[in-house]
This record gives structure tokens, C-alpha cells and sequence, in this order.
């Protein structure tokens, strides 16, 4: 699954990247580690809105929650979105119409498990600095506050040669769009076939990764640093 992403860039090389612009440039700082369980806002490219990067939550609140309390509940379960599901499951398949949305990144983290520990990896491409997942987004309103919150999802796919022996334990990677797809992923009239040919496992030979301290695990330091993204060597990985 994917819960832990990386933006490093400035919103200029963003909007140099996707060619758009910042709806709210200064609300944005380039993110070295966000964890999704914290539900943090995070830049994404609506279908609605092509040309501007918006700050969406991560956790996907559906417009048919009835309390902020369900809301609350159901982000939980929705960072991710399974592709295979994504059809037939409530949560989702109203959004695939019309509410896709690219969610960028410059990297992502996943956990190898050997031994019954697990090891940092932080993958990216070899081609680009900046990329995209696909999304599904939604808008949810508080009935009894008026508060309105626009959140999305990752959504992912079983797992490459490389994510098959990173993580291991589950074999998923999110779906990483070519530049192509981008595009094309946001346009309105995709029909179902077009969508299943777009959620697949990203081509192995365009992916790097290496292992990153625990640094991204610490309860004692912040790990929203650069310092994150430092490659570490593990003796019990190399020998």
C-alpha cells in the first residue's frame, strides 16, 4: 500500500513540472515525509480543475458520510483505494466518472520485512524528478458546521518485480502515471476499459530505491527533514 510520500520541490517546480499553477502557493512547503495517517493536505490535480494544484486531505471523506464522526472514521480506511475494487466499492466508484485527480510526488516509502524486522526503502524515477499516482477525490460537507473538506486517495495495484521484494509482505505499489497518462487521467469522457488498462504496476526499469535510516520511524525526532531521504546501509541487508 502506499502511507508515506515525499514532495521535495519548490511550488515553482511544481507548476514548471505539471504545467499549472498553485491555487494557494504560500500555503505550500515541499514535504520530505508525509505520513497519511495524519490526514495532512497535500498538492493534487483535479479532472475538474486541469490547469491548477489545489491542497487536498489525504483520506478520501465520501460526500454521503452523514457526520463528521463518520467522516473521521472512514478517512481511515481511504488513503488508499484497492484498483480492483475500485468498480464496485461504495466508497469509490461514484468518484470515477469525473473525480480523478493526480496526486504528485517525488518519491514514496515502503517497508522490506526479512527476519521479522522491517527496513526503510524510499523509491523514485530514474526518468523524472517529479511524477504522479492516480487518485479519486471527493467533497465532503458538515451539515451541522458548514465545513468543507476535499480529500482524495492513492490508488493501488499489485506489485512490480522491484515491489514484489520491497514490500513483501502484501505485494501492492501504488499506480505511478507515465507522463502520458497524466493527462489522460484527467480527462472527463475515459470509459472503464481505458481506466483498467491505466491501473497497472509501473515499468520496473524506470524505478530506483534504496534503504533510508529509522529516522522515518522516530517518535523522538521529526522526520518531515531532508535528512529522511539519506541513503543508510543495513550490515544484515548486505552481507
Amino acid at each position: 500500500m502506499c502511507y508515506h510520500n515525499s514532495l521535495n520541490k519548490s511550488f515553482q517546480e511544481l507548476e514548471a513540472a505539471f504545467d499549472a499553477h498553485f491555487a494557494e502557493p504560500f500555503d505550500y512547503k515541499p514535504i520530505f515525509h508525509g505520513n497519511g495517517f495524519t490526514f495532512l493536505k497535500w498538492p493534487v490535480i483535479t479532472a475538474e480543475q486541469p490547469h491548477i494544484i489545489q491542497l487536498f486531505h489525504w483520506g478520501l471523506i465520501p460526500f454521503w458520510c452523514k457526520t463528521m464522526d463518520a467522516a473521521q472514521e472512514m478517512r481511515k480506511n481511504t488513503l488508499n483505494a484497492v484498483s480492483e475494487t475500485i468498480f464496485t466499492k461504495p466508497s469509490f466508484k461514484h468518484c470515477l466518472k469525473h473525480q480523478r485527480c493526480l496526486v504528485l510526488s517525488s518519491g514514496f516509502f515502503e517497508w522490506q520485512t526479512l527476519n521479522k524486522k522491517k527496513y526503510p526503502y524510499f523509491i523514485s524515477l530514474r526518468s523524472r524528478e517529479l511524477f504522479a499516482f492516480a487518485g479519486l477525490y471527493d467533497t465532503f460537507t458538515d451539515k451541522q458546521t458548514g465545513e468543507v473538506i476535499q480529500s482524495f486517495s492513492i490508488l493501488t495495484t499489485h506489485a512490480n518485480v522491484l515491489m514484489e521484494k520491497i514490500h513483501n509482505s502484501r505485494k501492492r505499489m501504488p499506480v505511478i502515471l507515465s507522463k502520458n497518462q497524466e493527462r489522460q487521467w484527467l480527462q472527463q469522457d475515459m470509459e472503464e476499459e481505458d481506466v483498467r488498462q491505466i491501473l497497472k504496476p509501473y515499468d520496473v526499469d524506470d524505478m530506483q530505491a534504496y534503504t533510508i535510516s529509522r529516522l522515518i520511524t522516530s517518535r523522538l525526532q521529526d522526520s518531515n527533514t531532508f535528512e529522511v531521504l539519506a541513503p543508510f546501509s543495513y550490515k544484515e541487508l548486505t552481507d
